[in-house]
């Protein structure tokens, strides 16, 4: 799985790209079918299924490519050059969106997402989330609206009002969640759509913004996972409304969590906000009104993840939860690590958006120089 990760991420070659892409597919099938939930084997068929379609409209949209270069390759610098017209690009663009919508995902190829996150063993669900959603912003950025500007051109306005409703869609299923692990999937889900919308209004805030929340989320969505483990672990529940009271109990892991909590809900001085900051940023200077609702995945977000820790934190202890044990060990190293992340990104994120800057600027321009052609 990592080879294949590692091939996505650094190919610049069509075929790889795609070799890369489904081998990462194989080793998260296994696990989540092995090591998944009482309903394991539908929710994996139905991950692959939809996660292998997109993939062939990919190969589709590589393969038309391929035809339409004389020099018979699949060098992304080749595919950048080519002067395709605007009915060409379309094809390309929608042939590349629906494998990358499917990854990220957006609405409304989302329905697999929440179903898989939870039956997944929390491994399996912390390399989806943190990892392999990814996949789908960084073939956005780096090979879809590059090569097919003019398609993205002409289908702008309706992906990012896609991810808006998604946005919103996501965050109002959350609210009635009991799962706390299917309310943080649909927790990611919304902002997933923000990072969408920013990419698709496409200008420099955005994708910086795109690049720091895409790492930004990744730690943050982890711990998030790792805490319902530990909880699932110590009490066999993730049911919400059976818990309570844990802070008195475990006074470190309720500090860990709320950290972890207010770095998902882009509190100041986390590295949240900086992310959203410049997510919402890049959406506003696209549409106001967009932005506006974009935005509310903020409040809703603070809303639903606030409650969620008054229940399992706050108020009395339980007979359930008076047997909780505060955390120890490897439990306390990954969560110091993620909670020193959070508040170091938070206060100074320049490095890591100095390290995108030059890339992402060249991409920009490149686009929009061809859809001026």
């Amino acid at each position: 799985m990592q080879a294949g990760l590692l091939v996505v991420f650094t190919a610049f070659d069509g075929f790889l790209f795609y070799v890369g892409w489904e081998i990462a597919l194989i080793p998260i099938y296994f696990i989540c079918a092995l090591w998944g939930g009482a309903d394991r084997v539908r929710i994996t068929l139905k991950f692959f299924i939809y996660t292998f379609a997109g993939s062939l409209f990919m190969l589709l949209g590589l393969i038309y490519l391929y035809t339409q270069n004389p020099n018979h390759d699949y060098d992304l610098q080749t595919f950048y050059n080519l002067h395709l017209n605007a009915g060409q690009q379309n094809i390309v663009f929608w042939a590349f969106f629906l494998a990358f919508a499917i990854k990220m995902p957006i609405f409304p190829f989302h329905t697999w997402q929440p179903d898989t996150y939870t039956e997944s063993p929390t491994g399996g669900t912390m390399m989806l989330s943190g990892i392999m959603l990814k996949m789908g912003i960084y073939g956005a950025i780096r090979w879809m609206i590059p090569i097919a500007p003019l398609g993205w051109q002409n289908n702008q306005q309706y992906v990012i009002v896609l991810a808006v409703i998604g946005i919103v869609y996501a965050s109002l299923i959350a609210f009635n969640q009991k799962d706390g692990k299917r309310l943080i999937a649909y927790s990611s889900i919304a902002h997933v759509g923000l990072i969408a919308a920013a990419i698709f209004a496409w200008n420099i805030q955005g994708l910086q913004g795109a690049m720091i929340q895409m790492l930004n989320h990744g730690i943050n969505v982890v711990g998030l996972f790792f805490i319902m483990d530990i909880i699932s672990r110590r009490l066999n529940t993730r049911d919400i409304t059976q818990l309570g009271g844990i802070a008195k109990v475990a006074p470190q892991f309720s500090i860990a969590f709320l950290i972890i909590l207010l770095g998902t809900v882009a509190l100041p001085l986390t590295n949240g906000f900086i992310g959203e900051f410049l997510l919402l940023n890049g959406v506003y200077q696209y549409n106001i009104w967009l932005s506006a609702v974009a935005g509310l995945t903020i409040i809703f977000g603070a809303v639903y993840m606030l409650r969620m820790y008054k229940k399992v934190m706050q108020g009395e202890t339980n007979a359930l939860t008076l047997t909780f044990t505060d955390i120890e060990g490897s439990e306390k190293v990954v969560l110091g690590i993620i909670c020193v992340l959070i508040i170091v990104i938070g206060v100074y994120p320049q490095p890591i958006l100095h390290i995108s800057e030059a890339a992402i600027t060249d991409l920009f321009k490149q686009a929009l120089r061809h859809t001026q052609q």
